[in-house]
């Protein structure tokens, strides 16, 4: 999962050298939390969180499929 977050953010933002993604497991579930350069950080989120929001729903779909629970935070 950790991967395709890493492949979808690199493909938005124009300085892919700075995506990092972290992984961060506990009882209910895993976080994954996302990394970018400050000038990427909109091209991430969108207007009003829309493309913030199609990232998370894609990773809990493909989660659900396997019987995971995820969740993803944008620092």
């Amino acid at each position: 999962m950790k991967e395709l977050v890493e492949y979808i953010a690199k493909s938005l933002v124009d300085y892919p050298d700075a995506v990092v993604v972290e992984e961060k497991r506990g009882r209910s579930g895993s976080t994954l939390i996302l990394h970018v350069a400050p000038d990427d950080a909109g091209r991430v989120i969108g207007k009003s969180g829309r493309v913030a929001n199609a990232i998370r729903t894609l990773i809990r779909s493909v989660a659900m499929q396997n019987g995971e629970r995820i969740s993803l935070e944008i620092e």
